[in-house]
């Protein structure tokens, strides 16, 4: 949770809606000096700030209208903050909730420098983030689509598709229809063919207009990202349009939070609560990195083959699936002018992760063996020059970094320091 701490002689909260907004500008002594509700347009609101605009910061909580706000402050040249929605609500939370207390709360927030920061996304590429969001949403109606022709066809008890129905030239050569005797039935099987069809048409045309018209900052870390298996084009550039800019996140344990691969335990008095913050994150990169993991295990033997080494271990399967993911793409976005924050200063809530047993004893020595330096070449990773063991990389298919890879002894390495979590440690003795 990062917060914003700077001063300033005034301090604006906002509460922001579709069509007005709440307006609360305070002092650097605290006292309200404007409080109003206004019209959600520019004219209304540079009307109401301009007595206040030498030394004004302006805030508002993170939803989904914030986008005009943001590029207003950006061009009139007002600091802006973004405040992350879920963490402001557990902080200013009151028995009585209306817009002129929650702008009044925003600006004491500000003020107090507890204001929970989100990131502002630039404009320019917010646009084709949403439109790659709304490509995911059609996609899984799409997918709902066919689970539900699957399940009335199991409903009425008829034998099982002999094919596989996403493709169109299947559902027309199975006429599906014609299954059903019930008319009924019959207008409910063309309803989900009909918009399995629309579905097609309308994600291909996005797929070709993505492909065409949206902008990569960084052409080689997108086509070191499509040299993976399973990683396409669509992929690729959601993973880089959700990240933006890697150099966001000062640690690797941070990103990781982000993409929501990351357990935080709740502890009060010695005694664990279980975890919690599942929905603090970014779920479509969480998508992101689920999906490429399993289309590397469809694509990649050597996945395979380590995927059931892994299920053989001590170790979460979870954690294999997603964290070699997890640490390649910030090695191929990361430019070399990164700053090299290691994972060494990561906190503890966003180291959690284990079944609460420790790896075999060859890891554990291993594992040792990284931390006392005795084996050659072993490394912390970090921003600026990702070192990690070039045949754990190979093992799971990944030798896609090229030179920002450091070659090492073909020796069991830990991905996380034995220092964060021994029960993070992973070795790799037995792939290829």
């Amino acid at each position: 949770m990062r917060f914003y701490n700077q001063q300033h002689r005034f301090y604006g909260g906002v509460d922001l809606h579709a069509r007005t907004l709440s307006l609360c500008i305070l002092d650097d002594k605290g006292t309200i000096v404007r409080q109003k509700t206004i019209a959600a347009n520019p004219g209304a609101f540079l009307q109401a700030v301009a007595p206040f605009r030498d030394g004004l910061a302006v805030a508002c909580e993170c939803m989904f209208a914030w986008y005009g706000l943001a590029d207003l402050c950006e061009h009139e040249k007002i600091p802006f903050v973004l405040g992350h929605a879920l963490y402001m609500k557990a902080i200013h939370g009151g028995k009585a909730k209306t817009d002129k207390i929650d702008a009044h709360k925003i600006a004491v927030l500000l003020r107090g420098g507890m204001l929970p920061q989100a990131y502002v996304y630039p404009k320019g590429m917010r646009e084709t983030r949403d439109l790659l969001r709304r490509r995911t949403f059609l996609v899984r109606r799409r997918a709902e689509a066919l689970v539900h022709l699957a399940n009335t066809n199991s409903q009425y008890n008829q034998p099982p598709f002999a094919k596989k129905l996403a493709y169109a030239a299947n559902r027309a050569e199975l006429n599906i229809v014609e299954r059903f005797s019930d008319p009924s039935v019959q207008k409910n099987v063309a309803v989900d063919l009909a918009l399995i069809d629309a579905y097609d048409n309308q994600i291909g045309d996005l797929e070709l207009y993505l492909s065409r018209t949206a902008k990569v900052d960084d052409p080689q870390a997108f086509h070191r990202l499509r040299s993976v298996p399973g990683i396409g084009k669509v992929l690729a550039l959601v993973l880089l349009y959700e990240i933006h800019d890697i150099r966001r996140f000062p640690e690797v344990g941070q990103f990781l939070s982000y993409a929501r691969l990351v357990r935080c335990s709740h502890e009060s008095a010695g005694k664990k609560q279980g975890t919690g913050g599942n929905k603090i994150g970014n779920a479509h990169l969480k998508w992101a990195f689920s999906e490429a993991a399993c289309l590397l295990l469809r694509e990649s033997e050597q996945a395979k083959s380590g995927w059931h080494a892994a299920r053989r271990s001590t170790a979460r399967l979870v954690l294999w699936e997603r964290w070699p993911l997890a640490w390649a793409v910030p090695s191929i976005t990361c430019c070399a002018s990164a700053r090299s924050s290691t994972a060494n200063d990561s906190s503890p809530r966003e180291r959690q992760g284990g079944d609460g047993r420790l790896p075999s004893l060859r890891g554990r020595r291993a594992a040792a063996a990284c931390e006392r330096g005795s084996v050659p070449g072993s490394c912390t990773p970090n921003w600026g020059q990702p070192r990690v063991s070039v045949h754990a990389w190979e093992g799971c298919g990944l030798r896609v970094l090229g030179p920002t890879l450091t070659p090492m002894p073909r020796t069991p390495v830990a991905w996380i320091s034995p220092r964060h979590d021994s029960r993070l440690c992973q070795h790799f003795g037995g792939l290829p």
